[in-house]
């Protein structure tokens, strides 16, 4: 249920910070700065008092509250230290969400010592056998916070480090092929957001996360021809430039409701994160019998696209906007390895060396 606040003033700083104020009743050049997450206990608790010109008790952050030099504290304070660079613009909020969600598994107990032993990470680790990529994602995490904390002489020994990964990569999502396309676009037809999402990361190969920025704003004219010009959210990225090819402007062009963002929720809102945007398209897919592939698979396939067409990995690093070759070398290293074994084996062929 949405929870309506009048009075309520909700300001973007430059830092990208949100920051709320309230106008009390009957005061209305009067301002008072709130603290918390609309929705929540907390925030309603000082909106409430500021709606009657009283400025609410500061909220005590976690670290404060929690036992000193216990491993909650520990977890907390760094916590808050990375809030405080994510305003500086140096940290993503997703980053200390992900880092979050891994560290709360420390504090299940938060007033153990901070210095966990390493038998008892290497327990925490096999309890979370089920899922070895979640399990050596919470190691990691683990050590880089005990990094952290010997800086800053909080601990003195990583007990994180060292520790063997449990997880074994495997080849990733599964790149889509014409035929999936094909399947997805006979499900979701032109004019639907559906078919607007699969336009866009199939004509500019972008990450699913951007489609919640991509839009009109990024449209320009390099050289007389119509493009796309933009840099990815992932941290890293370099600025991508490539031509609005006809159906991608077509399919960007055709829902009757236009937003700020080619693809938009009813009413025009835009999805508030790439979870959330992967997590829909996810349902797309399963809607049109493909729960087997996902966003990220039309990237790889595009890629491996581009790199049997003879494409260089330096093209293909322009297009999805990787900042390494290596990234892109992964998909042309392959289809050259294929030619060359053709070659090699036509030779052997012709002159006849197996009889």
């Amino acid at each position: 249920m949405k929870v309506e606040y009048p009075g309520l003033i909700r300001q973007r700083l430059p830092s990208g910070t949100v920051i709320y104020r309230v106008r009390p009743k009957g005061q209305h050049a009067k301002r008072i700065q709130i603290d918390g997450i609309p929705g929540t206990e907390e925030f309603s608790r000082q909106y409430n008092l500021a709606r009657r010109g009283v400025k609410p008790d500061p909220q005590k952050r976690p670290s404060e509250e929690a036992l000193p030099q216990s491993i909650g504290w520990l977890v907390h304070t760094y916590l808050e230290y990375l809030e405080e660079r994510a305003k500086a613009g140096t940290t993503s909020a997703k980053t200390i969400k992900k880092k979050r969600n891994l560290l709360a598994k420390l504090i299940v107990d938060p007033d153990r010592k901070m210095q966990v032993p390493r038998e008892k990470l290497i327990e925490m680790q096999d309890k979370m056998a089920a899922s070895p990529a979640q399990a050596d994602a919470f190691i990691e995490a683990v050590a880089v916070l005990f990094d952290w904390a010997i800086e800053r002489k909080h601990i003195k020994e990583n007990t994180a480090r060292g520790i063997k990964s449990v997880y074994k990569k495997g080849d990733g999502a599964k790149p889509w092929k014409a035929a999936d396309v094909t399947a997805f676009f006979a499900k979701h037809k032109a004019g639907t957001t559906p078919h607007v999402a699969m336009s866009v990361l199939l004509w500019t190969g972008c990450r699913i996360e951007d489609l919640t920025i991509l839009g009109r704003d990024h449209e320009c004219v390099i050289d007389s021809i119509e493009a796309l010009r933009w840099v990815p959210l992932k941290k890293g990225s370099t600025e991508v430039c490539i031509p609005l090819l006809d159906p991608l402007k077509a399919a960007v062009r055709a829902p009757k409701v236009l937003a700020t963002t080619y693809v938009a929720k009813r009413g025009g809102n835009t999805y508030a994160s790439g979870d959330a945007m992967s997590a829909m398209f996810k349902r797309w897919c399963q809607d049109a019998g493909l729960g087997h592939l996902s966003a990220h698979g039309v990237r790889k396939g595009l890629a491996e696209v581009l790199a049997e067409m003879g494409s260089s990995q330096y093209d293909i690093m322009a297009i999805l906007g990787h900042s390494e070759a290596k990234t892109s070398e992964v998909y042309t290293r392959r289809v050259e390895r294929w030619n060359l074994a053709k070659t090699a084996l036509a030779k052997v062929g012709k002159m006849g060396l197996w009889g």
